[in-house]
Order: C-alpha cells, then structure tokens, then sequence
C-alpha cells in the first residue's frame, strides 16, 4: 500500500497559508494577494524610496560605528525606517528565540523566558512550543515589536557549539516541526518571525570566516531539511542568513543558499535578512540577499546609496530591488503588520506566561537515571543542597538570546572584557530559586545550602543529610564554544565528593547540551533540567518531589566522550581567539570545517553508522511510570502505533517511529513521533504521517526512493527499539 501511495501522491510542495492564520485574519494572509499588493506598492514607490526597507540599523548605543537612532525606534536588534507615504511600516526587531531579549537591560524593562530551544525540544510536544512562540509573540508586540529574530533551526552537529542551547536538535524532522510551530505561534500576533541560521551554522569558533564543506546531497538530507520542513509549517517572513561560509562563500552571500535552494527549489516568497555584521560586500544582493540588518557593524552600508547607484545604471540590478522591495512588502501584508500596528505600551498577563513558561520547562525536564530515590518523599526531614547558585536562581545561555525577567538576574558574573559586547556574553541566573520551591513544597524539612567550592564543606553536609542533590551547571553563549564536555569549575570531583558521604545522592543538570558524567555509577538519580527560564525553580521542584511526573525525551545524543564525535575538536581551536564576533587572532581566514565527515548522519544517525556506545541515546527519557507500545501499522504515508500506560501513575509518553532498514541496508533515521498523557493502564494510539524526503535520497536535484523492503520500528529512543512493521516500495523520484 505504501508503494501504492507514493506512486499516485502528489509529492510536490506548496508554500500554502496556515490554518492558524486563516482563523484569526484570511486576508491578511493570502501569500498570493500579499505579493500582488506588494508589487502595485513597488510600482507606486519613488527611485528614492526603494532603499528605505533594504537596510537598517542597530539602535543599540556603542554598537559599532556611531548612528542616529530614530525616535520611534526600540533599543534592541534592528530598526528599518518605513514610508509612511506608503503605508509601509518601520520594522523593529528583537531578538527572541527564548523571549523578548534583555539586551543587557539597556530598555529598563523584563520579559518571560522560556527554557533553552534544547529544552523546549525535549518536550516533543508541537502544539505546546506553539504556545510559547506565542506568548513571546504577545510580549515583543506589547513592547512595540513587529519583527522576532526567533526561529533557529540548525541541526547540532557537534554539542560544545556555543549555540547548542539556542537550536532544537540534530534531526532534521524534530527541528523543523518545532521551529515551524514555534514561528507559526509567534506570527499569529501580525508581527514577523524569521527563521534563522541558514545555513550549516554549526560553531561559534571563527564563525564569521569558518567554511563548511559538505555536499549538496548531504546539505539537503540533513540541515536544509530542516529549515525547508520549518519554512512549510511556520511560514516565516523572513529567512536570516548566517556568519559562516558554505562551500567557500559567506552564507548571506551564497548564490546557491539564497538563490538556487531557498527561491528556487523552495520558492521562498519572503524576504532574507542578514545576520548583524555578515554582509561582506554589495553583490550579496543579487545573490540572494534582501536586506542588510544591523548595517553599523558591516565594513559599510552597501543597500543604501550604492544599491540606489548600480539599480540606476543598471535594468538586471533594478529588477532585483524591485523584487527585494516586493518580497519584504510580500512578509509585511501577509502577517498584517500594516493592518495591525504594533505601539510600545501594551498590556502583558504576566502571570499566564509565567504558567506557559513553567509547563515547558516540566515536560522538558529529562529523567535520566532513577535508582528508586525519585521521586523524593515529602516527608524527607533533611535534605542538602550544593552548587549551581541553587538558592538564588537557575542557569540561563548567554549572548544575544539571553532574557531577563523583572529586577534582573540573580546573579551575574562577568566572564571577559569590557564595553556593550561583554555584557552580552556574561554568565547570569534566573531568579527561580529551585530550593525555595523545594522549600515551598515540603516547608518542614531541613534544607541547607552549600556553594560547593570547598569539597569538604558540601562532603560534610551532605554526610548528615537523609538526601544530597547536587546543582551542576554548564554555562554557554553565543560567540564561544566549549573546549570539552567536562562539568567547569571541577563540579564532577563535587558530585564524586557529595556522592562518597551521602549514596542518596542526585544531580540536578542546567547545561546547554551533552556533558560527561564520570560520577555518573555512584549517583542514585540524574535529572537533565537544561536552562529551564523564567519559572525554572518551580518546574524542578515539582519532578522532583513528583507533583510532575518527568515526561521529557533527549532532543541530542549524551556521547559518552569527545572521542565518539565525527571532529575529536571545534574547528580551528588552536589558532582562533574566541571573541563575541568570531574573527581570528593572527589575520587568517582559511578555517575549513569538514561536515563530509558525518554527511546528513548527524548525531544519533553518526553513532548507528559507527556503532558507538553513547552515553544516552537520543530520544531517551524515563517515567515515574511505564509504557508499552504495540505493533506498528502502515496506511496512506500514516503510521499508528498503540501506547499503554502499563505503570500506576498518570504520565506522558513519546513514541518514536524510526526507519531502520532500506533497501536491504541499514538505516536510523526518525520519520515520526507522538506525544500522548495517559492514565493507568489506559491505551492510545498514536498516528504519525511520514514524509517521503525522509525515506529518500538527494541526488542530481530531486528527490529519489531506491526500491525495496523499508522496516519499520516504534521506539523509545534511537537505540531501543520494539516491535517491526515491513513494506516492499517501488523506485520514485521528484522535485520540491
């Protein structure tokens, strides 16, 4: 039946409107009006006009050269002036992958976090990132926002990426179904959301000069998967280009990026705005590149003036800013940001986003080890708390996602250098106290807190305590990339310590991805809580003490050491300065960063290719119940799978559908996945609709099907799988 299918289905894919958008405003989202109306607008503009929205400024005093900030704009990322004569609305632009960004509270103002994009992948639950994209959304609006730089959907090749915390996964399946709902949430507010690096931004180290090597086939199964299933659910308005190279030429100046895949293969009808300083000349534009972002930080302003000279001499370059105009207009009537101004001021239920933030931070929170000391009793009469500034807040990443709620953070510890850079990449901490909700909720017991720089304090408590929980952080930022997958700051001879004086121990992890756990055999429980956000505390208190039961499911591969990863070191380690722009300390600019290593095998896919041992597999999570799956079964391109609560307490469970066997070949790869809450012993079965480009291969521009036997299998995670289902398909081959 599903070779049948795949002969008579209409493969091909088309940029369609969004249910969600056509509920709340349909004529504003009609992608074929909004281009219609843009090029009449395009017509209508004088020669003078037509640079106004091609290129912008950072209104961020110190930020590069030195710019008049417009009195209507917001101090944050990015302001393009509007033509009021027009309609045309300025656009200004925050950060927001995690919240409204606090730009080291420069505004004077606060905002909702939600956890790490890590985090939120753990949930697995499409519908709930939705809602935080959402709630981010209704926050930027309120502040006068009408375009988020939200939407990060790289795939983490390699975990000590300074980003890893800022993207959802290394599979390109969860990646885009995710950052497609979380940009379809923050649109339904009239304002834009991009999505962004594209593309293969894959480290921090010289991130503005690195070259990616890679080949198109393993670009498309891998990385550009991932956005194209991004940009067909989310719809975003804009597509941000990245700092690095692909195949020799600077991302936002990739002739193939832009032009052939995006707006060719893809028929992208918005607009690509730069990255802040990734603009290297003016020739950007007619490969692909639509507007220039942040333009103080570039070597100069080349949309502007020199745009307008080479567009009056020159009918192939005046085309091209008309279409430039057009597809930036095309993102500006199709999500109504004329229709629906947003104005500083709004009003923000703080209280409902607080409650959305802390449901993503508990169903993302990962049990990984649970030797029956989880969950805690709350009679427990003693408990030890040690490390992770666990009495004041919880970790957040750093960098231009970072987000600050009200007062600031709770702590805040300067890591390098001076002036506005170093602001952006200082160490900082939520203010949700994990031991005051722990507190809150058994307000009899003892608890006690350490700091945990002297082992033989936090040994000592820990020893005359019923229970130790040990707080390990792993603190990363954008412009930097982590050496190793050790725990800083000697927290893993801390956790041994703690561990020898007191078996009851647990570790409480807030990283921003994969860490090595040497202690790991000597501990009774590990809880992964990622950077858990604004309500973080209060989400890890209720898992531990079981108020929530631990639902989440790793978004990347634990490996058990550096030595398990395709690249036993980032890239260009050894001769790159690490700073916040990524540029080299002795004048080279020749870093080639070999992605062929691992081809479209990334993480979980690169350890079933090699046959290593990870230390958790992707997809892994454990329950304060059990769950059985049945036998999967195969109809129209659809695959269900029954899930049974076989345990005594109501939890959530993922189902995991992989394709384990091709053609004869062996296979990893995730084709489907289904959250479900069940009760006791009830049963549900979960229905999983498979997209043919994940069963294929790219090659000579299409997409092709070798024919054969593909297998099936429901999972748990990447590495237990259960039951099989088997079915013969025909050789197919198509075009996006």
């Amino acid at each position: 039946m599903l070779s049948r299918l795949l002969a008579c289905t209409a493969i091909t894919l088309t940029f369609s409107t969004p249910a969600w958008a056509e509920a709340r405003d349909a004529d504003a989202v009609d992608l074929a009006a909004a281009r219609e109306r843009a090029e009449t607008t395009v017509k209508a503009m004088k020669q003078d006009e037509k640079t106004v929205i091609t290129h912008g400024i950072m209104p961020l005093p110190g930020a590069g050269k030195a710019v008049e900030i417009p009195e209507d704009a917001i101090i944050g990322a990015g302001y393009i002036h509007g033509v009021p004569r027009l309609g045309i609305p300025a656009l200004r632009e925050t950060d927001a992958s995690l919240g409204v960004s606090w730009v080291t509270g420069a505004r004077k103002d606060y905002s909702t976090a939600l956890p790490s994009a890590v985090g939120q992948a753990s949930t697995w639950n499409d519908a709930l990132i939705e809602q935080g994209g959402a709630m981010i959304g209704a926050e930027a609006r309120a502040k006068g926002f009408n375009v988020l730089l939200a939407g990060g959907a790289n795939l983490a090749r390699d975990p000590r990426n300074g980003r890893t915390f800022e993207y959802f996964s290394e599979d390109p399946l969860l990646t885009g179904e995710l950052a497609g709902s979380a940009i379809r949430g923050v649109q339904s507010n009239h304002i834009i959301s991009t999505i962004k690096h594209f593309a293969l931004n894959g480290q921090e180290t010289g991130r503005k000069f690195v070259d990616v090597q890679i080949t198109p086939a393993a670009a498309h199964e891998s990385d550009l998967l991932a956005f194209q299933i991004g940009i067909e659910k989310g719809q975003p308005g804009s597509v941000m280009c990245a700092y690095n190279r692909v195949m020799g030429e600077q991302a936002c100046n990739s002739d193939w990026l832009l032009n052939d895949v995006l707006k060719g293969e893809w028929d992208y009808p918005g607009f690509v705005m730069s990255d802040w300083g990734a603009v290297p000349s003016i020739d950007a534009a007619m490969n692909g590149l639509d507007q220039q972002s942040g333009e103080q930080v570039d070597p100069d302003v080349f949309f502007a003036d020199k745009l307008a000279a080479k567009a009056k001499s020159d009918p192939a370059w005046a085309k091209r800013l008309d279409d430039m105009n057009a597809r930036i207009l095309t993102a500006i009537y199709a999500t109504g940001l004329d229709k629906h101004p947003a104005e500083p001021g709004g009003k923000i239920d703080w209280d409902a986003h607080a409650a959305v933030t802390e449901e993503v931070a508990r169903q993302g929170i990962v049990l990984l080890k649970n030797e029956g000391i989880l969950p805690l009793a709350k009679t427990a009469k003693s408990i030890a708390v040690i490390g992770g500034y666990a009495d004041g807040g919880v970790l957040s990443g750093a960098g231009s996602s970072q987000v600050m709620g009200e007062g600031g953070p709770a702590a805040r510890l300067p890591v390098a250098g001076s002036g506005i850079w170093a602001g952006f990449i200082s160490e900082s901490y939520h203010r949700s106290s994990p031991m005051k909700a722990m507190q809150a909720i058994v307000p009899e017991a003892s608890i006690k807190y350490r700091q945990g720089q002297y082992l033989t304090d936090a040994a000592e408590l820990a020893a005359r305590s019923e229970v130790a929980i040990v707080f390990a952080t792993q603190w990363m930022t954008e412009g930097l990339d982590v050496p190793d997958l050790s725990l800083p700051r000697g927290q893993d001879a801390l956790i041994a310590a703690v561990a020898a004086a007191n078996p009851n121990t647990i570790v409480v992890l807030e990283t921003g991805g994969p860490v090595k756990m040497p202690w790991l055999d000597k501990v009774k429980g590990v809880v992964e809580a990622w950077y858990p956000g604004t309500r973080g505390g209060e989400a890890i208190a209720s898992v531990l003490f079981g108020d929530a039961n631990p639902s989440g499911h790793l978004p990347l591969t634990f490996p058990a050491d550096e030595s398990q990863l395709p690249r036993q070191r980032i890239d260009g380690t050894d001769w790159v300065e690490p700073d916040f722009g990524g540029n080299p300390k002795d004048g080279k600019d020749d870093l080639p960063a070999n992605f062929n290593i691992e081809g479209s095998d990334v993480g979980y896919r690169w350890f079933a290719r090699t046959g290593k041992k990870p230390l958790f597999p992707f997809g892994y999570g454990l329950s304060y119940t059990s769950f059985a799956h049945g036998t999967p079964t195969l109809s129209s391109m659809t695959a269900s799978v029954a899930v049974t609560n076989t345990g005594k307490r109501q939890g959530a469970d993922v189902v995991q559908l992989y394709l384990v066997d091709r053609a004869g070949k062996a296979e990893r790869r995730l084709v489907g996945y289904g959250r479900v809450d069940l009760a006791p012993g009830a049963s549900q079965t979960v229905s999983m609709k498979i997209d043919p480009r994940l069963l294929a291969d790219w090659k000579d521009g299409k997409w092709t099907i070798p024919a054969g036997t593909y297998t099936f299998a429901a999972a748990s995670d990447a590495e237990s799988l259960g039951k099989t289902v088997s079915v013969k398909m025909k050789a197919r081959s198509w075009k996006d």
